[in-house]
């Protein structure tokens, strides 16, 4: 008996001295910009192509850390997509407060494609160009109005933002994927509790959001306990922590060509 609470006392020493260096982590990083969501810049971070000078078919996912207190457990991620010959970018992602005002918690925009999110330095998941990438934004464009979860928001464990990307990305897992750690809601699975990695290269098992197991050949071994993911990516060399994020995996995705014939087989 006296080692089992001895046990739980050095747990509860480790998990209390993990929080405070990850929370020093996170506040010192230079993740989190500005917190009042009134003044936060919105401005482009240089990620997006000029549509003006590249006439090319591109589809970008992002994330940023949200923002206030939010900000250190988890972030935020969108999908944007520029046809080919657009003069703009329309950005694909969820919000829960507009769901009283306009019945469905998606948006379909406009917007900077690359704008911090409210002060936040986004981060860019996937970068894929080139002819076949006009066939994935249909595809996007189609799974985007499928979403079953439009009418529902949870902040925790979901279906929140990151809930809809996974939801577009595995009807699109030509964009290669591997949603980051924090992204979390990225594993609410509904009532079934089995499904296709986001990425496409795996699969996972979860109960609600809140605990479960994902492989795959993009993400790696993950493991979620209470909506927080442990793991590993052997391919991306990275550890997965909660409030930390990815380590060892924090570079900008480069640029992916994806040509015709090879996107209408839906394979790369």
């Amino acid at each position: 008996m006296r080692r089992s609470v001895s046990l739980v006392k050095k747990g509860l020493v480790v998990c209390g001295g993990y929080l405070v260096l990850a929370l020093l982590f996170v506040s010192f990083s230079g993740e989190l910009g500005a917190q009042n969501w009134r003044t936060a810049s919105r401005a482009p971070a240089g990620f997006a192509p000029d549509p003006a000078t590249t006439p090319e078919a591109v589809v970008q996912v992002y994330a940023a850390r949200t923002i206030e207190w939010q900000g250190y457990f988890g972030v935020h991620t969108w999908i944007a997509t520029k046809p080919t010959g657009a003069a703009a970018f329309t950005v694909y992602e969820v919000f829960g407060y507009q769901l009283r005002r306009s019945g469905t918690v998606v948006r379909i925009s406009n917007r900077a494609p690359d704008g911090l999110w409210y002060g936040n330095r986004p981060q860019v998941l996937s970068d894929v160009r080139g002819p076949g990438v006009d066939a994935l934004i249909a595809r996007i464009r189609t799974a985007a109005a499928a979403y079953p979860y439009a009418t529902v928001y949870h902040a925790w464990p979901g279906p929140n933002s990151n809930t809809f990307t996974a939801w577009v990305l595995r009807a699109v897992p030509e964009l290669r994927v591997d949603l980051p750690s924090l992204a979390i809601g990225k594993d609410f699975l509904g009532w079934c509790p089995v499904a296709i990695s986001p990425s496409g290269t795996g699969v996972q098992f979860n109960l609600g959001g809140v605990v479960g197991v994902l492989v795959g050949w993009e993400e790696g071994l993950e493991v979620n306990v209470a909506g927080l993911i442990f793991g590993v990516n052997p391919k991306r060399l990275s550890l997965k922590f909660p409030l930390i994020g990815n380590v060892g995996d924090r570079a900008n995705a480069k640029p992916r060509r994806i040509e015709a014939s090879v996107s209408a087989a839906g394979s790369l």
